[in-house]
């Protein structure tokens, strides 16, 4: 999930760390597969293969894995015919979601989606609705000690990072899509390990969320939503007071 840094601390504080783990590199194993039947299995000559690797690595996702998920894109071995298709949606308090699927069924993609949606108090919209709200950027997390805002700026921002925010033990960086790979780079060349790092959505605009069952609801729906199989990501537009965020409970 992407979204505003109050849920990325609930998230990191709340989530299972096995759990959430292994659905990334999950993720991240079918995304090296695509790009690689997209553009080949040259790192050097498939920007995408490139990005998506770099993204790996930066969760310590084993090589043996990333070299996998290369061999499995070009065919070596099998097919990999997934599709990239992306749904707009409203959760509970009017949020807006963007759900990205990488799936080898479109009509059982569109059924799980719409039925997770239908079942936890949100609805599926028309394309274009919700798009327009989101831009994209690159994203990357820290936690610990590297999560240190004199520690970070310098670095991040020369490297072409935009924004750095730290709260609760938490950074965060945002930058420009092409900015990518060379924040990457800087992060690794002093040492600093990333919990999350991947081009991504940002809110333009958020919606404030006072209200402790409205959050415990988005927050459900998009843990649901991210627990099927051929979603790749869920970005919101949602920002939950602090004082809330202490109340809700997840399951």
């Amino acid at each position: 999930m992407s979204g505003h840094s109050k849920w990325a601390n609930i998230k990191h504080k709340k989530a299972a760390v096995d759990r959430v783990r292994g659905r990334m590199f999950s993720r991240l194993a079918k995304e090296i597969m695509v790009a690689a039947k997209m553009g080949g299995g040259d790192v050097d000559a498939n920007p995408r293969l490139r990005s998506s690797i770099t993204a790996a690595k930066a969760v310590n996702m084993p090589n043996a894995n990333i070299d996998r998920a290369i061999k499995k894109g070009i065919g070596e071995l099998g097919d990999v015919t997934f599709e990239e298709i992306q749904y707009e949606g409203y959760g509970p308090g009017g949020v807006a979601l963007l759900i990205d699927c990488l799936t080898d069924n479109r009509n059982r993609s569109a059924s799980e989606v719409r039925t997770t949606l239908d079942r936890n108090n949100g609805n599926l919209a028309s394309s274009g609705s919700v798009a327009w709200m989101f831009k994209r950027m690159c994203h990357f997390v820290i936690e610990g000690e590297n999560a240190d805002e004199e520690k970070l700026m310098d670095l991040v921002l020369e490297a072409g990072a935009e924004d750095l925010t730290v709260e609760d033990g938490v950074a965060e960086i945002w930058g420009p899509p092409d900015a990518f790979e060379a924040i990457s780079k800087a992060l690794e060349g002093a040492g600093i390990a990333t919990t999350e790092a991947a081009v991504t959505r940002k809110p333009d605009n958020v919606v404030e969320v006072k209200d402790v069952k409205v959050a415990e609801q988005i927050l459900r729906l998009v843990d649901r939503l991210e627990d099927l199989d051929d979603v790749q990501e869920v970005t919101a537009n949602f920002e939950i007071d602090d004082e809330i965020a202490d109340q809700v409970e997840t399951d």
